[in-house]
């Protein structure tokens, strides 16, 4: 992010930016601060958009090759192409020699670092992956969020936020956004505030559901899934986030017992290490067995339902009783 921000500063830009990874908030604030210094207000004759696979790559080359309409550059953003992933090469190849009054900004969740475009792109301009953000950084940013507005929060309350939110930043900031306009009389955000305005994902209705099955509490575990159905979450959904939790539990837990660091694990895991560590306290009040014993039981729901031999509601609620 570093060298995005002395290029935005400088003017100095590259020809070829490609901006990826798991964080969609940072990859579409930086795209739209690459928009505003690359391109003319209001220039739709030489600013361009691709979303998605459905589009020719020649279609694509031939508008790149085609010189600016009284503007110093033309800019073509393409976004979730996939590209990166399969079928890149073609535009791997223009991209070794480009017409220099063109310029690219591409925008993806998953590339492979393998693949020609990936490297064409690196060779020629700058790649920047925006990884989930760790606690801190995420603390820091909620206070300036809030300082612009004039708002204080106390570090108890982000916490909870953190727990409701997660960490994916999109969604922080539409519940910070949310949260101000609620306490648009006040400077101070309370708990009673974020317990009051804020949304608990479903991933986090899972974790407290499991939580309710490690202490044995039939009736919460229960009304927990009852909560997910009546917000209209498909049961099948339901099972699979179980059993992806009682996989992840599993991995850290063993993980753990190979001497890995909380870090390390995040890393394996595919998480910031203050989540592995959650990982690791909830799997610390499981045994190895009975979490091996919980995945089975999902993978014994699932082909229950798709068999035909119990409707998947029931099936659902079958299984979180069996693993009490």
């Amino acid at each position: 992010m570093k060298q995005l921000n002395e290029d935005i500063k400088s003017g100095n830009f590259k020809q070829i930016y490609l901006l990826y990874g798991e964080e969609r908030y940072l990859r579409r604030q930086y795209r739209e601060r690459l928009q505003k210094a690359l391109c003319q207000e209001g220039d739709t004759m030489n600013t361009h958009f691709y979303e998605g696979k459905d589009f020719s790559v020649g279609e694509v080359i031939d508008l790149a090759e085609t010189l600016p309409f009284l503007a110093e550059r033309r800019v073509i953003f393409i976004t979730d192409s996939g590209l990166f992933k399969s079928g890149g090469e073609k535009m791997a190849e223009y991209l070794s020699s480009p017409n220099e009054t063109t310029f690219f900004v591409f925008t993806e969740s998953e590339v492979d670092k393998r693949s020609k475009l990936y490297k064409a792109v690196t060779a020629k301009g700058y790649a920047a992956e925006f990884t989930v953000q760790d606690e801190s950084t995420l603390k820091r940013w909620i206070a300036g969020v809030l300082a612009k507005e004039e708002k204080k929060i106390t570090e108890n309350t982000v916490q909870l936020l953190l727990s409701k939110t997660g960490t994916d930043m999109e969604n922080i900031q539409s519940e910070l956004e949310k949260l101000i306009c609620y306490c648009m009389d006040r400077d101070i955000i309370t708990e009673e505030d974020v317990e009051a305005i804020c949304t608990t994902r479903i991933s986090n209705h899972i974790f407290d559901m499991i939580n309710a099955i490690a202490d044995k509490q039939q009736k919460k575990a229960l009304e927990l899934y009852y909560d997910l159905l009546a917000l209209k979450e498909p049961p099948m959904r339901i099972l699979f986030l179980i059993a992806r939790q009682c996989n992840m539990l599993l991995q850290a837990k063993e993980l753990k017992s190979k001497g890995y660091d909380n870090r390390t694990i995040g890393s394996k895991l595919g998480v910031p290490p203050f989540i592995a560590g959650k990982y690791l306290n909830q799997a610390s009040r499981f045994k190895t067995s009975a979490l091996r014993n919980a995945i089975k039981r999902c993978v014994e729901a699932e082909e229950a339902v798709k068999s035909g031999r119990m409707n998947d509601m029931m099936s659902v609620e079958i299984l979180i009783l069996s693993v009490l």
